[in-house]
């Protein structure tokens, strides 16, 4: 497979050796087997990202043509976890990810950072079901969880770091139904749902594009979601009809929701332009989701 480099010539698969933060990680995890199938040398980090020692011997030893931070807190089962862990939250969101993206910049590399895009809810001029997304230079709204606050901060920080490409995932989906984090299977287990359009990231198809982006030597801000929204209800309807014919859900309110979670959730519909206009081949979501997800587990006859 060959490429092209920033500066337009060629170069092959051979001269990219990348360093991944988040070995333990869901994203991390799938970003080697990506390597593998496309044949680019890889390591995974060692170092703790707010070591800064262990990050540059890490950098000395591997010798990475760019940098890759999937590494991060979500918490566990929930973001939830992050409002009685905030000392914990800020030293690997905050303190660590900035003592990256300064390391790889004092060495001339490129950091792509998965970030989140759960830093909005939908306002007055993002009104649900208008169509009209945030972009990657407004300025986030949501505040509702410490996970979310400590995202926006450094977010707004790494904008002056030139050499880093921050990817807002929102919901992150994927093939794999059994994967605990997997949006699907989350509320596909949930006593009740909300129902709320939503943007989403479908992983099948976007992480090889994230690929593609630091092969591109791409930095800035992008939001990194399929174009369009989907509702939890559009995604358990599809469940029902491509894989369990009897499965049944219950929906609640946004009110009643609050009731049996900590921190509120953040709602809303990233604009996925600036990422369409660099490949024009992303699928919308609903497209995304019945090619990448639905089809390859498909357990049922589909009605047309």
């Amino acid at each position: 497979m060959v490429v092209a480099d920033a500066n337009g010539s060629p170069s092959s698969t051979s001269s990219f050796n990348f360093l991944i933060y988040g070995r333990t990680g869901w994203i991390g995890g799938l970003l080697g087997k990506l390597c593998e199938s496309q044949g680019i040398s890889y390591t995974y980090g060692s170092g703790r990202l707010q070591d800064r020692q262990s990050i540059v011997a890490d950098i000395e030893s591997v010798k990475p043509s760019h940098v890759f931070n999937a590494a991060g807190v979500t918490g566990r089962p929930n973001v939830d976890w992050c409002e009685s862990h905030k000392v914990e939250t800020i030293r690997t969101n905050v303190a660590g990810t900035l003592t990256l993206a300064d390391i790889c910049r004092e060495k001339g590399l490129v950091l792509i950072n998965y970030a989140t895009g759960c830093i909005f809810e939908y306002d007055s001029g993002h009104t649900l079901g208008s169509g009209i997304g945030f972009k990657e230079e407004d300025t986030p709204n949501f505040t509702g969880s410490f996970y979310s606050k400590t995202k926006a901060m450094v977010e707004e920080l790494l904008k002056n770091y030139e050499n880093v490409c921050t990817l807002r995932v929102r919901m992150p989906i994927s093939s794999d139904l059994t994967n605990p984090r997997n949006f699907i299977t989350k509320i596909a287990r949930y006593e009740k749902v909300v129902d709320i359009p939503n943007s989403m990231t479908i992983l099948d198809e976007l992480l090889p594009i994230s690929i593609e982006m630091a092969k591109r030597n791409l930095t800035g801000i992008y939001n990194f979601t399929n174009p369009g929204v989907v509702s939890h209800n559009e995604i358990l309807e599809m469940y029902r009809d491509y894989i369990d014919p009897s499965f049944t859900w219950k929906n609640f309110t946004l009110e009643e929701q609050a009731k049996v979670i900590v921190a509120p959730r953040s709602n809303n519909e990233l604009d996925a332009t600036k990422l369409k206009t660099e490949f024009p081949e992303l699928m919308s979501i609903k497209e995304s989701l019945i090619k990448y997800v639905f089809e390859p587990n498909k357990k049922t006859e589909v009605k047309a």
